[in-house]
């Protein structure tokens, strides 16, 4: 299999994984607006970060532990690399039923953290609840799915997520608009869709079809040290969605007022769009860059960033494009032209302004994956950390003390574009610190994992 078949047998599924679950994530959304309200889809919005969070809690553990893996099979050390594997399951098998129980007992302080208002604590409160008893399986379910990539079977990705979107869509249909169980109904759906993605990608391995297996491991937690820092870039990724909705949350309920909170929902579920098409790109590329990193060739793994920035570079001006162009169809699924005409024009409005950010952040997800995936984690974390938090908190701030209102569209894409003057940077140092007189590129019977599809 040549580089470039091997690039895009790997990114594809992984984009096609990302794409399925942002597109039944704001499916959604639009079961929630139509069957509830505009207020009922506000507070979802407001109950997002903590969703964000769990997920960024899988990847801190799973994208390490993969990464960990990967570079194991590089050296041909199975049985190591299968206990790092059952390990890791356990671990985040017992963190999630800590983040549950801590959930439920912290309930209303935590709604009303994330900025849940009188009008709407209620729906808040109710999606958290039963969002938080399926910790365990949106946890698992994520960690499956990067490690069967890493398993050598990538196809198996999609069918899992889309095992777990066909079943959110059809619950959510049934719950929200037949059985009118509102929120509930969209967070119950939610739930059990990620137990069946769970169960997918958990018998791949229980029936042994490829070289990772559960077992019976040595217990060792100071790997963790490692497994942490080679997953904390995409785990801040992830998380950032989180917190740029949390504090575009808190700051526009302040500077504009509740009524925004439904427009910036709507633009985040399409921000989650473009985003998650950047990170299955960055993903897919990882567990490649991973194993030739283990294998000492560095020069193939710069080739697959190479593939990965020009790809990013066409998605990201295509869904720029999109959204400048038809960006008034897209606010038309969630929010009703007639009946709510001056919120329509003004979410059609902001959608345009903060679609700028989407030229540039592609590229910081990519250089923040590549970073991780070839063990430089310091790299990594710098940039998942500007993007992700402190460059868009500064951002925000900045731009809505010079814009006003329309600082807070565009403040994401100010953070992001100073964001790809810092990659960039930090690349360069990297290339002058690889080591020298790297071997080229692997031979093309060599796959990264043991068996593959």
């Amino acid at each position: 299999m040549s580089l470039v078949k091997k690039f895009f047998h790997y990114i594809l599924p992984s984009i096609v994984a990302m794409w399925v679950y942002s597109i039944y994530t704001m499916v959604d959304g639009i079961f929630v607006a139509r069957g509830v309200g505009p207020e009922a889809l506000g507070a979802v919005n407001i109950a997002m970060p903590y969703v964000n969070g769990v997920f960024a809690a899988s990847i801190l553990f799973g994208t390490g532990a993969s990464t960990t893996v990967a570079i194991l099979l590089g050296k041909k050390r199975e049985q190591e690399a299968s206990h790092v594997f059952s390990m890791n399951t356990a671990v985040l098998t017992a963190v999630s039923l800590v983040l549950t129980a801590v959930t439920l007992i912290f309930l209303d302080p935590i709604a009303r953290f994330l900025g849940a208002t009188q009008g709407n604590i209620l729906y808040v409160k109710q999606y958290l609840s039963v969002i938080s008893s399926f910790n365990v399986f949106f946890i698992l379910s994520y960690s499956f799915e990067v490690m069967v990539k890493t398993d050598g079977f990538p196809k198996l990705s999609p069918i899992g997520v889309c095992t777990s979107a066909v079943t959110n869509i059809v619950l959510d249909w049934l719950f929200v608009m037949m059985f009118h169980w509102g929120v509930v109904g969209a967070a119950v759906a939610t739930g059990i869709s990620q137990v069946l993605s769970a169960v997918v990608f958990a018998v791949h391995f229980l029936r042994r079809r490829g070289t990772l297996r559960f077992c019976r491991f040595p217990l060792r937690l100071s790997l963790y040290k490692k497994i942490v820092s080679l997953g904390f870039s995409d785990c801040i990724t992830e998380s950032s969605v989180g917190v740029i909705t949390f504090l575009f949350n808190h700051m526009i309920l302040r500077e504009i007022g509740e009524q925004a909170i439904v427009s910036y929902t709507v633009i985040a579920y399409f921000n989650t769009l473009v985003l998650m098409t950047m990170a299955g790109i960055s993903q897919g590329i990882q567990p490649l860059v991973s194993f030739y990193h283990g294998r000492g060739e560095e020069k193939t793994c710069r080739v697959f960033l190479r593939m990965a920035v020009c790809a990013v570079a066409a998605a990201s001006l295509l869904s720029f494009l999109l959204s400048q162009t038809m960006g008034q169809y897209a606010v038309a699924a969630f929010i009703d032209r007639a009946a709510e005409a001056e919120l329509f024009e003004y979410t059609v409005g902001a959608f345009r302004l903060f679609s700028f950010a989407f030229l540039a952040a592609g590229f910081n997800v990519v250089f923040a994956g590549f970073f991780a995936a070839a063990e430089r984690p310091a790299f990594a974390l710098v940039v998942s950390l500007g993007r992700g938090m402190v460059l868009i908190a500064l951002s925000l701030v900045v731009m809505t003390a010079l814009f006003g209102e329309t600082g807070i569209w565009l403040s994401s894409a100010a953070s992001e574009g100073v964001c790809l003057l810092l990659s960039l940077g930090l690349f360069l140092v990297y290339l002058r610190k690889s080591p020298a007189g790297q071997r080229g590129a692997a031979p093309a019977m060599v796959q990264p994992a043991a068996e593959t599809e």
